[in-house]
């Protein structure tokens, strides 16, 4: 089973809304989640992001896979550059 941090899309037509969440890759777009982690909201100027920045590292720590999307956005809000260093002791 593989843990995918992707987002979910919420809203009307042409009024789309994300929440970022844990799923299973083979789970559908908008279907069962594991945790959700926050929300996106594209619309808004600028683009709201809102994370559980200390979820989102223990889900990347244990080996969740965010897509290219919430790749970018994690990196927005440096929560990918807290990832990638090394751990101090």
């Amino acid at each position: 089973m593989s843990v995918k941090i992707r987002l979910a899309r919420g809203g009307t037509k042409k009024k789309p809304f994300y929440q970022v969440v844990i799923a299973d890759e083979r789970f559908p777009r908008d279907g069962r989640f594991i945790e959700k982690l926050g929300q996106y909201d594209p619309k808004q100027d600028p683009p709201m992001v809102s994370l559980r920045e200390e979820r989102t590292l223990e889900w990347l720590q244990k080996g969740a896979q965010p897509t290219d999307t919430v790749r970018q956005l994690l990196r927005r809000q440096g929560v990918w550059s807290r990832f990638k260093q090394p751990a101090k002791s």
